[in-house]
């Protein structure tokens, strides 16, 4: 399944990455993503925009995690 996002919304992001806990998604203007265990996982790309939303999007998937229990 593919979600697309038009707008980076990273706690919107991580409601949806802990909900599915895996597949793809797709931020307009960023790119496509992978994730798998609840975590957006790093591409290839060493792009600074990429891996500072994945470094992003994982610290309010931990948030959220946090704030469950």
């Amino acid at each position: 399944m593919l979600r697309i996002f038009q707008v980076y919304r990273p706690m919107q992001i991580a409601k949806h990455v802990k909900n599915f806990f895996r597949g793809r998604i797709f931020i307009m203007g960023i790119g496509c993503f992978e994730f798998d265990y609840g975590r957006l996982i790093s591409p290839q790309s060493t792009d600074l925009k990429v891996l500072s939303v994945i470094s992003e999007v994982n610290k309010a998937i931990k948030v959220l995690s946090v704030s469950i229990v």
